[in-house]
């Protein structure tokens, strides 16, 4: 589990960045060019390393660079504010794909609730897609404090709490066909 947050932590450097340099200095500009640094210092260090480079890699990189420059260049930050919706955009797209969920889910989910995660697979890809939506419209707005909130908190909070709910659900839904199982193999014993 640690290492999954190690690579979303990775995957979102620059946005985290971003964030912490904008609050401290109250510089969208500056933030964008401390971003679009580390961003560069990050690549820059993975290579060093010989470490193999993932298209979330890749693709943060050029987003960075590309709308970080746009803002840089128009000082306008609504180009870098909307790059988190990208993100959103591209794995809510990947989402898409049936049984995508599947791999990632433990044996007795891919037993006796594969039609769940065909489900919460298609769900995942709505809540990303519309969280996508609302990173594009409050970074419309303007309002860099509302789109700090929304990035760190609301987005944030969507996926703990869709997170949680399926987890739950999961675990009751499946526990009862189990035991539906169970109890009908037992009436069929002579």
């Amino acid at each position: 589990m640690s290492d999954v947050f190690r690579k979303l932590a990775a995957d979102f450097l620059s946005t985290i960045i971003f964030l912490i340099v904008m609050f401290a200095s109250g510089s969208v500009l500056l933030a964008t060019g401390v971003a679009i640094a580390g961003a560069i210092g990050q690549f820059a260090y993975a290579r060093f390393k010989d470490q193999r480079l993932d298209v979330m890699t890749w693709a943060s990189l050029a987003l960075v660079l590309v709308l970080g420059s746009a803002t840089l260049m128009t000082n306008d930050p609504r180009f870098v504010l909307i790059k988190p919706s990208i993100a959103h955009f591209a794995i809510g797209a990947i989402m898409l794909r049936p049984g995508w969920m599947l791999r990632y889910s433990p044996p007795v989910v891919r037993e006796h609730g594969a039609d769940l995660a065909m489900i919460a697979g298609y769900s995942w890809a709505v809540l990303m897609i519309a969280l996508g939506i609302g990173t594009v419209v409050v970074a419309w707005t303007g309002d860099l404090k509302l789109w700090a909130f929304y990035v760190s908190v609301v987005a944030v909070g969507a996926k703990i709490a869709a997170f949680a709910i399926q987890y739950v659900a999961f675990r009751i839904i499946i526990r009862r066909r189990i035991l539906r199982g169970q109890t009908a193999d037992a009436a069929a014993l002579p």
